[in-house]
């Protein structure tokens, strides 16, 4: 006799199946609420903002996590900052670059936490330093005691668009890029631009490479910007004029664009505009379950090209050739015109960024696509710019396809050369 399936509701999130029970349903949610700050001066003994969450009463700790170069620039300031306000504190410095960006960077960091006997309920980790620092610290704060806080400052522009405003965390594993991570965002981000006064060039253009992803495909004021100011600002390490100060006449000026996202100062609404449209995508969309990202944009190739060019590519630069490739994949299919594929083109050269690297071969982009549609949940999900400042999603490329835009790539930047 087949027996009656019961399903008896304990409260709004549990539910057993039969009689007797055969299974047991758990619903929850996790609410995620994380903030992002632009800051100056965060070094500055005065300026507390670092230390925010601090209770009141003495005895504070904290356990900070750099990176080689940070430190060789910035560390006595971080020691100082720390021992002006009295906090007991210890400075963990790991080896710079994606070459060190692996599990053993995280257990490292584990071990530290270990040894300072962190209390993890009230002394969040502090991560100062680029893209792979703050992935190596996230990805050990997400799983040491299954969670530890942490607050993240970026020190480069890559780290202070794209890698300090999402969620996720991760190093590099078996050969491959961010094989190994979480979703776990930072309680707070500060973002302090003064730290870029110190960046070479190259590591600038690496960060204008995520910027010009955003400019592509969802903003073509961004895009104008990069193509009026890009060069000053690379120069210019996107220092802004304005911290010298406005004149009285300016202020007004200055504060009705504001009010509009515009600024009388191309840096900051350069900045602005790439955390805003990188933010848009991210929060409705967080853990990524939604798999069409305009986002990926300059992601579907350069992974793998990135971890079999390193260390010769640094992660924009690999963005950038993708991008390259993409725009006249999208050109020889009338979604972008010749012409605004040359200002694409002409852009990156502006920017600082590579068009085009040897790697850009049918084996290595082959491989690529096939990871990514593994990646991708079968399907390629594929975003192609349209136009400037939109983009489609594609699931046809063939491998065809991509020898022969890489070729026409080719030709194009040997043309470009001449």
């Amino acid at each position: 006799m087949q027996q009656e399936t019961q399903t008896t509701r304990n409260n709004d999130g549990l539910f057993a199946v039969g009689s007797p029970v055969t299974h047991w349903s758990v619903q929850t949610s996790n609410p995620v609420q994380y903030e992002i700050r632009a800051c100056e001066n965060l070094l500055d003994p005065e300026n507390s903002t670092i230390l925010e969450d601090a209770s009141g009463s003495g005895g504070q700790r904290r356990f900070i996590v750099t990176d080689g170069v940070v430190d060789s620039l910035y560390g006595e300031r971080i020691r100082a900052y720390f021992e002006h306000h009295g906090v007991d504190h210890r400075v963990l410095v790991l080896e710079d670059g994606e070459t060190h960006k692996s599990m053993n960077a995280v257990l490292r960091v584990a071990e530290a936490l270990d040894a300072f006997g962190i209390d993890r309920r009230r002394e969040p980790v502090i991560a100062i330093g680029g893209g792979v620092l703050m992935d190596i610290v996230g990805f050990a704060a997400s799983l040491y005691r299954r969670s530890t806080p942490f607050i993240r400052i970026p020190t480069t522009l890559i780290g202070l668009v794209d890698a300090g405003v999402g969620a996720k965390t991760g190093v590099n594993h078996n050969g491959h890029k961010n094989r190994l991570g979480t979703y776990f965002p930072a309680d707070r981000t500060l973002l302090d631009r003064s730290f870029l006064a110190t960046l070479d060039e190259r590591h600038i253009s690496n960060g204008l490479a995520e910027i010009l992803k955003i400019a592509l495909i969802k903003d073509a004021r961004l895009f104008d910007l990069l193509e009026q100011h890009g060069a000053g600002l690379l120069r210019a390490r996107l220092q802004s004029p304005a911290r010298i100060g406005l004149t009285p006449a300016d202020v007004p000026v200055d504060q009705r664009l504001a009010a509009h996202g515009l600024h009388l100062d191309p840096a900051t609404e350069v900045v602005e505009r790439a955390i805003q449209g990188m933010l848009e995508e991210l929060q409705p969309n967080l853990w990524e379950k939604v798999l069409e990202r305009v986002v990926d944009y300059g992601h579907t190739f350069s992974p793998t090209i990135e971890m079999h060019a390193l260390p010769a590519l640094l992660h924009g630069e690999a963005v950038a050739v993708d991008m390259a490739l993409t725009t006249v994949m999208a050109e020889r299919r009338g979604l972008v015109s010749a012409y605004q594929r040359d200002r694409v083109l002409n852009v990156m050269a502006r920017l600082g960024l590579p068009a085009w690297h040897p790697l850009c071969t049918p084996e290595v982009l082959g491989e690529a696509l096939r990871d990514t549609v593994r990646h991708r949940d079968g399907r390629q999900r594929l975003p192609l710019p349209v136009g400037i400042g939109s983009a489609v999603f594609v699931n046809d490329v063939t491998e065809t396809e991509l020898g022969t835009a890489a070729e026409a790539l080719g030709l194009l930047m040997t043309g470009v050369s001449q």
